[in-house]
Protein backbone atom coordinates (compact mmCIF):
# COMPACT_ATOMS: atom_id res chain seq x y z
CA UNK A 1 0.00 0.00 0.00
CA UNK A 2 1.26 3.35 -1.13
CA UNK A 3 0.20 5.00 2.40
CA UNK A 4 1.98 2.13 4.20
CA UNK A 5 6.21 1.46 4.50
CA UNK A 6 7.35 -1.23 6.35
CA UNK A 7 10.48 -0.74 7.96
CA UNK A 8 11.38 -4.01 9.61
CA UNK A 9 9.28 -6.94 10.35
CA UNK A 10 8.03 -5.55 13.57
CA UNK A 11 7.73 -1.72 12.89
CA UNK A 12 5.58 0.12 9.95
CA UNK A 13 4.83 3.68 9.37
CA UNK A 14 2.10 5.80 7.37
CA UNK A 15 2.16 8.85 6.19
CA UNK A 16 0.86 11.55 8.13
CA UNK A 17 -2.14 12.13 7.04
CA UNK A 18 -4.22 9.56 5.20
CA UNK A 19 -7.56 8.36 4.55
CA UNK A 20 -8.00 6.25 7.54
CA UNK A 21 -7.32 9.08 9.96
CA UNK A 22 -10.28 10.82 8.10
CA UNK A 23 -12.31 7.86 8.33
CA UNK A 24 -11.66 7.30 11.99
CA UNK A 25 -12.32 10.87 12.90
CA UNK A 26 -15.81 10.76 11.08
CA UNK A 27 -16.93 7.16 12.99
CA UNK A 28 -15.22 8.39 16.26
CA UNK A 29 -17.21 11.64 16.32
CA UNK A 30 -21.01 10.13 14.83
CA UNK A 31 -21.08 7.98 17.59
CA UNK A 32 -19.93 9.85 20.35
CA UNK A 33 -22.05 12.65 18.43
CA UNK A 34 -25.39 9.69 18.64
CA UNK A 35 -24.39 9.28 22.54
CA UNK A 36 -24.63 12.86 23.30
CA UNK A 37 -27.58 13.55 21.38
CA UNK A 38 -29.45 11.02 22.95
CA UNK A 39 -28.17 11.62 27.04
CA UNK A 40 -26.50 14.87 26.58
CA UNK A 41 -22.69 15.77 26.64
CA UNK A 42 -22.53 16.40 29.86
CA UNK A 43 -24.28 13.70 31.41
CA UNK A 44 -22.88 10.90 28.59
CA UNK A 45 -18.74 12.16 30.05
CA UNK A 46 -20.33 11.69 33.27
CA UNK A 47 -22.00 8.71 32.89
CA UNK A 48 -18.73 7.20 30.96
CA UNK A 49 -16.60 8.01 33.60
CA UNK A 50 -18.93 6.65 36.69
CA UNK A 51 -19.54 3.72 34.93
CA UNK A 52 -15.87 2.85 34.43
CA UNK A 53 -15.16 3.89 38.01
CA UNK A 54 -17.86 1.62 39.31
CA UNK A 55 -16.38 -1.30 36.75
CA UNK A 56 -12.76 -0.60 38.63
CA UNK A 57 -14.56 -1.24 41.84
CA UNK A 58 -16.99 -3.78 41.80
CA UNK A 59 -16.03 -5.22 38.23
CA UNK A 60 -12.32 -5.79 38.45
CA UNK A 61 -10.76 -5.92 41.86
CA UNK A 62 -13.34 -8.95 41.88
CA UNK A 63 -12.40 -10.03 39.22
CA UNK A 64 -8.70 -9.86 40.94
CA UNK A 65 -9.63 -11.52 44.01
CA UNK A 66 -10.98 -14.02 41.78
CA UNK A 67 -7.76 -14.20 39.76
CA UNK A 68 -5.56 -14.26 43.60
CA UNK A 69 -7.80 -16.87 44.27
CA UNK A 70 -8.40 -19.05 41.26
CA UNK A 71 -4.03 -18.41 40.45
CA UNK A 72 -3.13 -19.98 43.84
CA UNK A 73 -5.67 -23.05 43.84
CA UNK A 74 -4.49 -23.73 40.17
CA UNK A 75 -0.47 -23.82 41.13
CA UNK A 76 -1.58 -26.44 44.17
CA UNK A 77 -3.33 -28.61 41.49
CA UNK A 78 0.01 -28.30 39.63
CA UNK A 79 2.04 -28.77 42.44
CA UNK A 80 0.57 -32.33 43.63
CA UNK A 81 0.40 -33.46 40.53
CA UNK A 82 -3.68 -33.49 40.44
CA UNK A 83 -3.46 -31.47 36.74
CA UNK A 84 -1.63 -34.42 35.49
CA UNK A 85 -3.68 -37.03 36.58
CA UNK A 86 -6.71 -35.00 35.03
CA UNK A 87 -4.73 -35.02 31.99
CA UNK A 88 -4.18 -38.48 31.72
CA UNK A 89 -7.79 -39.01 32.86
CA UNK A 90 -9.94 -37.00 30.89
CA UNK A 91 -7.23 -36.55 27.51
CA UNK A 92 -9.60 -39.56 25.86
CA UNK A 93 -12.85 -37.00 26.61
CA UNK A 94 -11.54 -33.94 25.77
CA UNK A 95 -9.77 -34.52 22.47
CA UNK A 96 -12.39 -35.83 20.42
CA UNK A 97 -14.70 -33.34 21.86
CA UNK A 98 -12.88 -30.04 22.32
CA UNK A 99 -9.44 -30.73 20.64
CA UNK A 100 -7.93 -29.76 24.17
CA UNK A 101 -5.67 -31.71 26.37
CA UNK A 102 -7.89 -32.97 29.13
CA UNK A 103 -5.95 -30.66 31.30
CA UNK A 104 -8.42 -27.88 29.85
CA UNK A 105 -10.85 -29.57 32.53
CA UNK A 106 -9.37 -27.42 35.10
CA UNK A 107 -10.04 -24.52 33.22
CA UNK A 108 -13.28 -25.06 32.96
CA UNK A 109 -14.11 -25.64 37.04
CA UNK A 110 -12.57 -22.75 37.53
CA UNK A 111 -14.48 -20.57 35.28
CA UNK A 112 -17.53 -21.91 36.24
CA UNK A 113 -16.99 -21.43 40.43
CA UNK A 114 -15.87 -17.84 39.09
CA UNK A 115 -15.44 -15.81 36.01
CA UNK A 116 -14.09 -15.99 32.58
CA UNK A 117 -10.47 -14.43 33.44
CA UNK A 118 -10.09 -17.44 36.13
CA UNK A 119 -8.43 -18.89 33.03
CA UNK A 120 -5.64 -16.59 32.20
CA UNK A 121 -4.21 -17.58 35.51
CA UNK A 122 -4.11 -21.04 34.81
CA UNK A 123 -2.81 -20.19 31.16
CA UNK A 124 0.30 -18.47 32.99
CA UNK A 125 1.25 -21.45 35.11
CA UNK A 126 4.12 -22.99 33.38
CA UNK A 127 2.91 -26.07 34.72
CA UNK A 128 -0.33 -26.10 33.02
CA UNK A 129 0.76 -24.51 29.61
CA UNK A 130 2.97 -27.81 29.22
CA UNK A 131 0.18 -29.63 28.18
CA UNK A 132 -0.95 -26.98 25.31
CA UNK A 133 -0.14 -26.92 21.69
CA UNK A 134 0.60 -23.31 20.23
CA UNK A 135 -2.30 -23.37 18.33
CA UNK A 136 -4.65 -24.28 21.32
CA UNK A 137 -3.97 -21.75 23.87
CA UNK A 138 -6.14 -19.03 21.88
CA UNK A 139 -9.26 -21.36 22.36
CA UNK A 140 -8.83 -21.55 26.07
CA UNK A 141 -10.20 -17.88 26.08
CA UNK A 142 -13.06 -19.74 24.55
CA UNK A 143 -13.93 -22.57 26.53
CA UNK A 144 -13.14 -20.46 29.89
CA UNK A 145 -16.03 -17.77 28.84
CA UNK A 146 -18.57 -20.21 27.68
CA UNK A 147 -18.64 -21.97 31.65
CA UNK A 148 -17.94 -17.91 33.09
CA UNK A 149 -20.12 -17.20 35.62
CA UNK A 150 -21.37 -20.84 35.57
CA UNK A 151 -22.52 -21.52 39.00
CA UNK A 152 -23.69 -18.06 39.62
CA UNK A 153 -26.17 -17.50 37.12
CA UNK A 154 -27.32 -21.42 37.67
CA UNK A 155 -27.97 -21.15 40.96
CA UNK A 156 -29.48 -17.80 40.39
CA UNK A 157 -31.91 -19.34 37.80
CA UNK A 158 -32.53 -22.08 39.73
CA UNK A 159 -33.73 -19.80 42.90
CA UNK A 160 -36.30 -17.74 41.11
CA UNK A 161 -39.69 -17.75 42.28
CA UNK A 162 -42.70 -18.60 40.01
CA UNK A 163 -46.41 -16.92 40.47
CA UNK A 164 -47.24 -20.48 38.58
CA UNK A 165 -45.38 -22.47 40.86
CA UNK A 166 -43.46 -23.68 38.05
CA UNK A 167 -39.50 -25.16 39.48
CA UNK A 168 -36.64 -23.69 37.04
CA UNK A 169 -33.90 -26.38 38.34
CA UNK A 170 -34.58 -28.77 35.36
CA UNK A 171 -34.89 -25.78 32.94
CA UNK A 172 -31.52 -24.43 34.12
CA UNK A 173 -29.49 -27.80 34.23
CA UNK A 174 -30.64 -28.32 30.60
CA UNK A 175 -29.23 -24.57 29.65
CA UNK A 176 -25.98 -26.03 31.21
CA UNK A 177 -26.19 -28.66 28.40
CA UNK A 178 -27.01 -26.09 25.74
CA UNK A 179 -24.05 -24.08 27.14
CA UNK A 180 -21.94 -27.34 26.75
CA UNK A 181 -22.65 -27.59 22.96
CA UNK A 182 -21.96 -23.93 22.54
CA UNK A 183 -18.05 -23.81 24.01
CA UNK A 184 -18.03 -26.92 21.63
CA UNK A 185 -18.71 -25.15 18.79
CA UNK A 186 -16.92 -22.00 19.39
CA UNK A 187 -14.00 -24.07 20.74
CA UNK A 188 -13.40 -25.63 17.76
CA UNK A 189 -14.66 -22.99 15.16
CA UNK A 190 -11.17 -21.37 16.63
CA UNK A 191 -9.19 -23.98 16.73
CA UNK A 192 -9.65 -23.81 12.99
CA UNK A 193 -8.46 -20.29 12.65
CA UNK A 194 -5.71 -20.75 15.25
CA UNK A 195 -4.18 -23.80 13.79
CA UNK A 196 -3.96 -21.60 10.19
CA UNK A 197 -1.90 -19.34 12.53
CA UNK A 198 0.35 -21.57 14.12
CA UNK A 199 0.04 -24.57 12.56
CA UNK A 200 -0.53 -28.04 14.98
CA UNK A 201 2.95 -29.13 15.61
CA UNK A 202 4.66 -26.80 17.65
CA UNK A 203 4.13 -26.50 21.50
CA UNK A 204 4.00 -23.63 24.09
CA UNK A 205 6.75 -21.91 25.24
CA UNK A 206 7.82 -22.85 28.81
CA UNK A 207 10.63 -21.63 30.60
CA UNK A 208 13.67 -23.90 31.51
CA UNK A 209 12.36 -25.86 34.33
CA UNK A 210 9.64 -27.13 32.56
CA UNK A 211 11.94 -27.85 29.05
CA UNK A 212 12.78 -31.45 27.85
CA UNK A 213 10.60 -32.81 30.98
CA UNK A 214 8.58 -36.75 29.75
CA UNK A 215 4.81 -36.17 29.65
CA UNK A 216 4.93 -38.97 32.49
CA UNK A 217 6.88 -36.55 34.88
CA UNK A 218 5.85 -33.38 36.36
CA UNK A 219 8.28 -30.52 37.62
CA UNK A 220 7.82 -29.43 41.63
CA UNK A 221 9.31 -26.89 43.55
CA UNK A 222 12.43 -27.74 45.89
CA UNK A 223 11.79 -28.56 49.60
CA UNK A 224 9.03 -30.51 51.71
CA UNK A 225 5.73 -30.61 51.67
CA UNK A 226 4.91 -27.48 53.66
CA UNK A 227 7.60 -25.45 51.91
CA UNK A 228 5.98 -26.56 48.37
CA UNK A 229 2.71 -25.88 49.96
CA UNK A 230 2.92 -22.01 50.38
CA UNK A 231 5.47 -21.65 47.45
CA UNK A 232 2.90 -22.60 44.73
CA UNK A 233 0.05 -21.40 46.55
CA UNK A 234 2.22 -17.39 46.91
CA UNK A 235 3.26 -17.38 43.60
CA UNK A 236 -0.01 -19.01 41.89
CA UNK A 237 -1.48 -15.81 43.87
CA UNK A 238 1.07 -13.41 42.50
CA UNK A 239 0.34 -14.51 39.00
CA UNK A 240 -3.31 -13.34 39.49
CA UNK A 241 -2.61 -10.39 40.55
CA UNK A 242 -0.63 -9.80 37.51
CA UNK A 243 -3.60 -10.97 35.59
CA UNK A 244 -6.19 -8.68 37.43
CA UNK A 245 -3.90 -5.52 36.62
CA UNK A 246 -3.52 -6.86 32.86
CA UNK A 247 -7.40 -6.92 32.40
CA UNK A 248 -7.87 -3.54 33.46
CA UNK A 249 -7.51 -1.92 30.56
CA UNK A 250 -9.87 -4.26 28.34
CA UNK A 251 -12.85 -4.03 30.93
CA UNK A 252 -12.99 -0.57 31.52
CA UNK A 253 -12.74 1.00 27.99
CA UNK A 254 -15.11 -1.94 26.46
CA UNK A 255 -17.41 -2.98 28.88
CA UNK A 256 -18.05 1.00 29.40
CA UNK A 257 -19.31 1.54 26.10
CA UNK A 258 -21.10 -2.01 25.70
CA UNK A 259 -23.24 -0.85 29.08
CA UNK A 260 -23.63 2.31 27.65
CA UNK A 261 -25.41 0.73 24.27
CA UNK A 262 -27.01 -1.94 26.52
CA UNK A 263 -29.23 -0.05 29.73
CA UNK A 264 -31.87 2.26 29.11
CA UNK A 265 -31.85 5.86 31.21
CA UNK A 266 -32.73 6.07 34.86
CA UNK A 267 -35.82 4.20 36.48
CA UNK A 268 -37.72 8.21 35.82
CA UNK A 269 -36.53 8.07 32.43
CA UNK A 270 -34.14 10.88 32.96
CA UNK A 271 -30.73 10.84 32.40
CA UNK A 272 -28.54 12.18 35.61
CA UNK A 273 -25.40 10.74 34.42
CA UNK A 274 -25.08 8.31 37.04
CA UNK A 275 -23.47 4.87 36.23
CA UNK A 276 -24.68 2.25 34.15
CA UNK A 277 -27.32 4.25 32.28
CA UNK A 278 -27.19 4.25 28.91
CA UNK A 279 -29.57 4.61 25.00
CA UNK A 280 -30.67 1.36 25.18
CA UNK A 281 -29.80 0.50 21.54
CA UNK A 282 -28.93 -3.75 22.13
CA UNK A 283 -32.39 -4.37 23.04
CA UNK A 284 -33.77 -2.47 20.32
CA UNK A 285 -31.88 -4.54 17.53
CA UNK A 286 -32.59 -7.77 19.78
CA UNK A 287 -37.07 -6.59 19.20
CA UNK A 288 -35.71 -6.01 15.21
CA UNK A 289 -34.66 -9.44 14.59
CA UNK A 290 -37.17 -11.32 17.16
CA UNK A 291 -38.63 -13.07 13.43
CA UNK A 292 -35.36 -14.72 13.10
CA UNK A 293 -34.92 -15.42 16.59
CA UNK A 294 -37.92 -16.58 17.75
CA UNK A 295 -38.47 -19.81 16.20
CA UNK A 296 -34.96 -20.69 16.65
CA UNK A 297 -35.47 -20.09 20.72
CA UNK A 298 -38.88 -20.20 21.55
CA UNK A 299 -39.33 -17.28 23.80
CA UNK A 300 -42.46 -16.73 25.30
CA UNK A 301 -42.61 -13.06 24.40
CA UNK A 302 -40.00 -10.93 22.64
CA UNK A 303 -38.74 -8.83 25.22
CA UNK A 304 -36.38 -11.93 26.02
CA UNK A 305 -34.19 -11.20 23.08
CA UNK A 306 -33.28 -8.08 25.57
CA UNK A 307 -31.52 -11.44 27.59
CA UNK A 308 -28.95 -12.74 25.68
CA UNK A 309 -28.16 -9.21 23.53
CA UNK A 310 -27.58 -8.03 27.12
CA UNK A 311 -25.45 -11.23 28.15
CA UNK A 312 -23.23 -9.54 24.94
CA UNK A 313 -22.05 -7.08 27.23
CA UNK A 314 -22.54 -8.24 31.00
CA UNK A 315 -23.90 -11.89 32.39
CA UNK A 316 -24.71 -10.06 35.89
CA UNK A 317 -26.90 -7.56 34.24
CA UNK A 318 -28.61 -9.82 31.96
CA UNK A 319 -29.67 -12.14 34.73
CA UNK A 320 -30.74 -9.44 37.02
CA UNK A 321 -33.47 -8.64 34.05
CA UNK A 322 -35.10 -12.52 34.28
CA UNK A 323 -36.80 -12.09 37.53
CA UNK A 324 -39.53 -9.06 36.53
CA UNK A 325 -40.09 -11.09 33.26
CA UNK A 326 -40.99 -14.37 34.88
CA UNK A 327 -43.24 -12.40 37.89
CA UNK A 328 -44.84 -10.67 34.51
CA UNK A 329 -45.44 -14.42 33.10
CA UNK A 330 -43.65 -13.41 30.11
CA UNK A 331 -40.66 -16.27 30.61
CA UNK A 332 -41.01 -19.64 31.41
CA UNK A 333 -39.00 -22.86 31.75
CA UNK A 334 -37.82 -22.98 28.06
CA UNK A 335 -36.92 -19.74 28.42
CA UNK A 336 -34.71 -20.00 31.50
CA UNK A 337 -32.95 -23.03 29.97
CA UNK A 338 -32.32 -20.72 26.81
CA UNK A 339 -31.22 -17.75 29.45
CA UNK A 340 -29.09 -19.98 31.15
CA UNK A 341 -27.59 -21.25 28.04
CA UNK A 342 -26.72 -18.04 26.45
CA UNK A 343 -25.52 -16.04 29.94
CA UNK A 344 -23.35 -18.52 30.50
CA UNK A 345 -21.82 -19.49 27.04
CA UNK A 346 -21.93 -15.20 26.07
CA UNK A 347 -21.38 -14.21 29.55
CA UNK A 348 -20.12 -10.51 28.80
CA UNK A 349 -17.54 -11.76 26.16
CA UNK A 350 -17.84 -8.63 24.05
CA UNK A 351 -16.53 -6.49 26.94
CA UNK A 352 -13.81 -9.61 28.05
CA UNK A 353 -12.41 -11.23 24.80
CA UNK A 354 -10.19 -8.41 24.00
CA UNK A 355 -8.11 -8.13 27.06
CA UNK A 356 -8.43 -11.86 27.76
CA UNK A 357 -6.63 -12.51 24.10
CA UNK A 358 -4.50 -9.24 24.61
CA UNK A 359 -3.21 -11.07 27.79
CA UNK A 360 -2.37 -14.59 26.09
CA UNK A 361 -0.65 -12.28 23.72
CA UNK A 362 -2.60 -13.04 20.62
CA UNK A 363 -4.36 -9.36 20.17
CA UNK A 364 -4.43 -10.73 15.98
CA UNK A 365 -6.65 -13.57 16.38
CA UNK A 366 -9.25 -11.39 18.82
CA UNK A 367 -11.86 -11.15 16.17
CA UNK A 368 -11.65 -14.82 15.11
CA UNK A 369 -12.35 -15.46 18.89
CA UNK A 370 -15.33 -13.12 19.31
CA UNK A 371 -16.94 -14.48 16.10
CA UNK A 372 -16.26 -18.35 16.79
CA UNK A 373 -18.06 -17.13 20.23
CA UNK A 374 -20.58 -15.63 18.90
CA UNK A 375 -21.70 -18.46 16.91
CA UNK A 376 -21.32 -20.64 20.02
CA UNK A 377 -23.62 -18.60 22.42
CA UNK A 378 -25.98 -19.23 19.45
CA UNK A 379 -25.79 -22.87 19.09
CA UNK A 380 -26.00 -23.09 22.88
CA UNK A 381 -29.65 -21.15 22.46
CA UNK A 382 -30.75 -23.52 19.68
CA UNK A 383 -29.65 -26.42 21.61
CA UNK A 384 -30.86 -25.78 24.68
CA UNK A 385 -34.29 -24.97 23.40
CA UNK A 386 -34.60 -28.17 21.77
CA UNK A 387 -33.17 -30.29 24.70
CA UNK A 388 -36.20 -28.36 26.43
CA UNK A 389 -38.82 -29.56 23.77
CA UNK A 390 -36.94 -33.03 24.22
CA UNK A 391 -37.41 -33.36 27.87
CA UNK A 392 -40.41 -32.17 28.12
CA UNK A 393 -41.87 -35.17 26.26
CA UNK A 394 -41.30 -37.30 29.25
Amino acid sequence: MENQVEVSSSVKMKKVVSPESFVFMGLFLAFFSVLGAKMGVVNMMNTLMNTAYELLLGTVFNIMAIAVLAGAISALLTEFGIVAIINMILSPLMKPLYGLPGASVIGIIATYLSDNPAILTLADDQGFRRYFKKYQLPALTNIGTAFGMGLIITTFMMGIPSPSGENFVKAALIGNLGAVVGSIVSVRIMLYFSAKAYGTEEFCEVDDSQQNVRMDYRVVRPGGVGSRFMSAMLEGGKSGVSMGFAIIPGVLIICSIVMMLTNGPSADGSYTGAAYEGIGFLPVVGKKIEMFLRPLFGFTSPQAVAIPITALGAAGAAIGLVPKMVAEGIATGNDIAVFTAMCMCWSGYLSTHVAMMDSLKCPHLTSKAIFSHTIGGLCAGVAAHWLYVLFSLF
